[in-house]
C-alpha cells in the first residue's frame, strides 16, 4: 500500500452488457466515492471516471465509468482497486486517522513488548482486520479491528496497543490423541 494515496473503492464484475460495472465504496459515506478525484489505479499511472453511479446494495453501487462502452471492457476492471491522492481528501481530526496509516505501525503488547507489525488492513465485506507480523516469526494473524483489541492508538509514535484475543496464543497445531 502506497501512503500517499488512500483506497476508498474497488470495482466488481461487470453488470450487464453496455459497460457498467460493479463498484464498492469505501468512503465514510458511500456515493461520495463519484465527487473524488481523480480515481487512480494502484500504480497511479491510470485514471479513472464516475459518470453515473447508481446503488445496488448498501455501499455496492452500478458505476458507469467514462471510456469503459462493453462487458468485455468493464470485465477488464474486476477487482481493481481506487486510490484518491491523500491531498485530495478532507483534512480530518487531531483524533483521527485514515486505515492506510495503521500499516507499518508497531503493535505493542500492553507491557510495552513488541507484538509485531501491522502489515494490510483487509475489508471483506465484515468489518476492518488488522495482518500483523508477529514479532516471533511464523504466520500473521488477522484481527478484528476493535477498540477492546486496539485500545490505543498513536501515529505519533507509530504504535498500537494490542490486547489479543486467547485464540491468538501458540496452541498446538493438533490436539494430543
Amino acid at each position: 500500500m502506497v501512503k500517499d494515496r488512500i483506497l476508498v473503492g474497488r470495482f466488481g464484475a461487470p453488470h450487464g452488457v453496455v459497460g457498467e460495472v460493479r463498484l464498492q465504496s469505501f468512503t465514510s459515506i458511500p456515493q461520495a466515492i463519484a465527487n473524488y478525484k481523480p480515481l487512480l489505479d494502484a500504480s497511479g499511472a491510470r485514471k479513472f471516471s464516475i459518470v453515473g453511479l447508481r446503488p445496488l446494495k448498501d455501499t455496492v453501487f452500478v458505476a458507469k465509468i467514462a471510456g469503459v462502452a462493453d462487458r468485455a471492457s468493464a470485465g477488464a476492471l474486476t477487482n481493481a482497486a481506487l486510490y484518491v491522492p491523500r491531498e485530495s481528501l478532507p483534512d480530518i481530526g487531531e483524533e483521527e486517522f485514515y486505515l492506510a496509516d495503521l500499516i507499518g505501525l508497531a503493535a505493542l503488547a500492553e507491557t510495552g513488548e513488541a507484538f509485531g507489525c501491522v502489515v494490510d488492513v483487509l475489508n471483506f465485506g465484515g468489518g476492518d482486520i488488522l495482518e500483523i507480523a508477529r514479532a516471533s516469526g511464523g504466520e500473521t494473524v488477522f484481527l478484528p479491528f476493535k477498540k477492546e483489541i486496539f485500545p490505543r492508538i498513536n501515529l505519533m509514535v507509530g504504535s498500537l496497543t494490542i490486547v489479543p484475543p486467547i485464540e491468538t496464543e501458540a496452541k498446538p497445531a493438533c490436539p494430543e490423541s
